[in-house]
């Protein structure tokens, strides 16, 4: 029986195996395979090659083997995988191409190649809305970049564009609040810059109702809060440009950032925030029951912006909140703050004197934001603090980490 124009040519193989022998074979048979975008069979092939090249059984388990040939085909087997994985990516098939590439290469190398893959899908989106194939492409990406975390920053910049805010917000919660704030604040950023350009768009449109050009045709240019002053800072009118349960989700998602172009962005979204009509709003968590106000110091200090005042509100609100109702996050938001304006002195200082044994782990916490002890001590040289406060809480663990770390710095 002859086969099908393209198909498997079983008396050609077995003709090229007699005449130049198995590897010849297998080489003819590969590049057949990759012809026909068989790039699972090739990846099956390549296998079988690999285990030929080391004298290995073709097929079963191998149950006992040197580690040097355990090495080779380990070597081997991952070259097999950037073999099919690239092909398949470059095919649109994005899922089956992770399924290979994330063992073989570096995450942020794919992430380059899916940021491009992204852009030709969502051009052809933006051409058809109706491309069953650009979209299942853009769906596949977000399964990677996203879900399985290799690029968060890309998968919510496709979320916002495809989705919008909402859902955006409800996929960094899923997906991406739970990786650490170093991954984290990318993404982050991306959010904030979306929602603090929709809030501008939003101002600006409504100004230019109101009659005031000048401030609407600069809006481009002239920060949220120049905007907002423009119009005498609209304090007490009860237009809401935005959803506010958005706003206020993102000024708590962006505590991550610390980068000065999403500080400056969140100060202003904050300041919007503070004159919004209470009834609008939305208490939060101590210390941002008033989640407007409370990040308007946050961000507007590590701006420059009021320092030895929003130290002086999250100093208060440590002192005064109830731990069994806030739990650590105000002391953790005084601590985070100190350390990111450079004080840690006073950050290790407030650490180590408001202890907070039997208190679930804050946010800020499980996302790694706050240095340890001996990270303040090494940075503030109050490496007699921290000893002490060791010595009267009962931390051999800390205490040993901190001697250790004081004489690695001596010596």
């Amino acid at each position: 029986m002859n086969a099908a124009p393209g198909g498997p040519d079983f008396d050609r193989l077995e003709e090229v195996w007699a005449d130049r022998g198995t590897s010849a074979m297998c080489d003819e048979l590969a590049a057949s395979l990759a012809a026909r975008g068989r790039w699972h069979a090739v990846f099956d092939l390549r296998l079988v090659q690999a285990r030929l090249a080391l004298g290995l059984p073709t097929a079963g388990q191998i149950e006992t083997i040197d580690e040097a040939t355990r090495t080779k085909l380990d070597d081997l087997t991952l070259a097999a995988c950037r073999d099919v994985g690239w092909p398949l990516l470059e095919a649109g098939q994005v899922a089956a191409a992770w399924m290979y590439l994330r063992a073989a290469v570096p995450t942020e190398e794919v992430a380059a190649r899916l940021r491009a893959r992204a852009d030709v899908a969502l051009a052809a989106l933006s051409a058809r809305p109706d491309d069953e194939e650009a979209a299942r492409v853009v769906e596949e990406i977000l399964g990677v970049v996203l879900w399985e975390s290799a690029d968060p920053a890309l998968g919510i910049e496709l979320v916002l564009k495809t989705q919008g805010t909402c859902n955006c917000i409800t996929a960094y919660e899923q997906a991406v609040s739970r990786l650490p704030a170093v991954r984290q604040a990318p993404a982050a950023a991306k959010l904030v810059s979306h929602l603090h350009g929709e809030i501008v768009r939003a101002v600006a449109e409504d100004l230019k109702g109101r009659g005031i050009e000048t401030a609407a045709a600069c809006a481009a240019e002239m920060p949220l809060v120049a905007l907002l002053e423009s119009a005498g800072g609209l304090v007490g009118d009860g237009s809401v440009h935005i959803d506010v349960s958005h706003l206020q989700s993102v000024l708590r998602i962006a505590r991550v950032c610390a980068d000065q172009d999403s500080l400056r962005r969140c100060y202003e979204l904050a300041v919007y925030g503070c004159r919004l009509p209470e009834e609008v709003t939305y208490p939060g968590e101590p210390p941002y029951e008033n989640v407007a106000e409370a990040s308007r110091h946050f961000f507007g200090a590590q701006a420059g912006r009021d320092v030895s005042e929003a130290v002086a509100y999250f100093r208060r609100q440590a002192v005064t909140a109830d731990p069994d109702v806030a739990g650590s996050l105000p002391l953790d938001t005084l601590v985070l703050l100190l350390t990111r304006l450079g004080r840690s002195a006073e950050a290790l200082h407030e650490a180590v004197n408001r202890p907070r044994e039997g208190l679930p782990p804050s946010t800020l916490q499980a996302a790694g934001l706050l240095p340890s002890l001996v990270d303040l001590a090494r940075e503030s040289g109050q490496w007699a603090m921290l000893l002490d406060a060791c010595r009267r809480h009962g931390d051999e663990v800390t205490f040993a980490a901190a001697l250790a770390g004081r004489t690695s710095k001596t010596r």
